[in-house]
């Protein structure tokens, strides 16, 4: 009788452990929206088949700033773009500006020097690679995105920044 209540104690234990990990692990997950999934899996799967292609194919030569050029494996679609706006609106317009104009609300009371993305020479001068490591490292006061943004949502931020010196800006 004693080991019969040592077996139902352990299994009890187990269950109400496995299920507390069960709950924990969905509640780190943050709930999105069910069309900002469609976007990330969208923008996933083009970073998978990205990587699938040889090495070669898929860097160019390597520069001071990041050992490696990688290359943008998520398309400016029009999804794409929708939702690196919004990510830019509430994460980087602050600094930034709206269109990209480097006249943010914090530029001012921050001291910042912020560039005008909408003059073509601004941004002719960085590759992709180079836009997705300043997005995910940071720079000066800038605090990078790593730690919260998914790579394929920062290769759409990449190409969301891109269009504002097409043609006046986004």
């Amino acid at each position: 009788m004693n080991n019969v209540l040592r077996i139902l104690s352990a299994a009890l234990i187990v269950s109400c452990g496995a299920a507390s990990a069960r709950q924990s692990a969905s509640q780190e997950k943050p709930q999105e929206k069910p069309a900002e999934k469609t976007v990330e899996k969208t923008a996933e799967k083009a970073a998978e088949k990205s990587a699938e292609k040889p090495a070669d194919t898929a860097t160019v030569a390597p520069t001071a700033a990041s050992p490696l050029k990688k290359e943008n494996p998520v398309k400016p679609t029009p999804e794409v773009l929708a939702a690196a706006k919004k990510i830019f609106g509430y994460d980087c317009a602050m600094c930034h500006g709206e269109s990209g104009n480097g006249k943010g609300e914090l530029v001012e009371s921050m001291n910042l020097k912020m560039k005008d993305w909408h003059d073509p020479a601004v941004l002719s001068g960085m590759s992709d690679s180079d836009i997705y490591d300043l997005i995910v490292k940071g720079k000066d006061k800038m605090i990078g995105e790593a730690d919260r943004l998914a790579p394929a949502k920062v290769w759409g931020l990449v190409d969301y920044v891109r269009t504002f010196a097409k043609k006046g800006g986004a």
